[in-house]
Parts: C-alpha cells; structure tokens; sequence
C-alpha cells in the first residue's frame, strides 16, 4: 500500500492468503473460477512489490527501490489490462455471444500492455517514485506520452479493466465492475495525490469481492448447468 512497508507487506499476507484460499476452493467447486480467484493473490504479490519500495525509499537504495517498483508496474500496466478481461473470458458460458469479445479485450491488454510496460524495462530512468503526503506516488515518462495525452491513455486502461466484468453473462461478476468503478470515484476524487497506489490498493481490496463470488458459488444462479 501507499503508506508505509508494513502496510504494505500487511495487505500482501491478507490478499495472498484470501487468494491462495479463492483457488483452493475454485479448485473444488469449479475450475472455471480460478482466473478470478488468482485476482487476490496477484494483488497481494503486488503489494508486496510496493513494500520493497518502500524499504528502498526508507534506506535509501535506488536499486531496491527500482525493481520494486518495476514489479509493481508489471501488474498495474501489463497484467490487468490482459488478466481481467481473459478470467472474465473463462467464466463466460461457451453460448455466449460475448465470449469472443473477451479474446479481443485480451488481445487489446496484451499490446496496451506491452506498450506501456517495456519502454520501461529498456529505460529505467522513466521510473520515478516519490513520496507525497507520506504516500507513493509513481510517476514518469510513459511511450504513449508521446502519442497521446495522459488521460487517454488512462481511458483505455480503465476501460480494459472495467468493460468486460460489467459485460459478463453474471451478475455478481457485473457488481464486482461496479466496485471497479466506485474505486476510481474514489481515487480521483480524494486520493489523487498517490493515485495509481491508492488505486491499485483499493482495487486489490476489491478483489476480496470475487473471493464471495467463488465462495458462495454466485454464477450458477445464472448458468446452472456450467456451476451447480
């Protein structure tokens, strides 16, 4: 989290336990849930990248401070924008005339996703992070920076992340979008000065919402044949 490395590593353990504990039971009452019940432990795995950064930040080590924050952009700008999308595809029953969307939402994440995380790894000065209002705040220069104004580029990354839940045949899944969506409401509007650790935190806390879906076995009210 943005706060500090104990909060972070904190909500690791938490998201990664949850999410450990999300597949084990995808495992038993449907494998077509464990994309989504990964979701958690990817977010945990997450936090725990922004904890090095803060150990790199409180001593003072660049490095450590670099591959922490490398790691924790590999999941915000390259594998949400591919991941959601494809574990919404996997849930989708096979008669679904959404199904194939999902592929090309994926496909979308995959180039969005390189686009943005690569330039990074070829160019490490692009990585910044500071601390503001005793927060991480991840700032730098992005490829498409050059292409196109920051907004947009946060439009489509929103929009890979936010449109296929809120397109899925189920209707918990929806209501996990719109959780999505009160994340950023509430990012923009009172977290900006740390927003993309706020947001990744908030949303990662979001995830705790599949892991009911999971437990409660919330799809098969809408496709019985594929859950009972």
């Amino acid at each position: 989290m943005c706060l500090s490395a104990e909060v972070s590593f904190s909500a690791s353990v938490f998201l990664v336990g949850g999410g450990a504990f999300a597949s084990w039971k995808a495992w038993q009452i449907n494998r077509r849930y464990l994309p989504v019940a990964l979701m958690p432990l990817f977010a945990g795995l997450q936090q725990f990248m922004e904890g090095n950064v803060w150990l790199g930040v409180n001593g003072g080590d660049p490095f450590t401070i670099l591959w922490g924050a490398m790691g924790f952009i590999f999941f915000t700008w390259f594998m949400w924008p591919i991941w959601i999308p494809i574990s919404i595809y996997v849930l989708e029953p096979p008669d679904s005339p959404r199904k194939k969307l999902f592929l090309v939402f994926s496909a979308i994440g995959i180039l969005f996703g390189l686009l943005l995380y690569v330039p990074h790894v070829l160019n490490p000065e692009w990585v910044e992070v500071q601390v503001n209002q005793d927060s991480l705040a991840y700032e730098g220069t992005m490829l498409l920076d050059y292409l196109m104004p920051r907004w947009v580029t946060y439009f489509i990354y929103l929009f890979l992340i936010i449109v296929p839940p809120l397109m899925s045949r189920y209707l918990h899944v929806r209501y996990f979008g719109l959780t999505i969506i009160a994340v950023v409401i509430i990012d923009v509007t009172l977290l900006r000065y740390a927003y993309i650790s706020f947001f990744c935190l908030l949303a990662g806390l979001g995830t705790l919402h599949l892991i009911y879906i999971i437990l409660r076995n919330k799809c098969a009210r809408e496709c019985p044949v594929l859950f009972a």
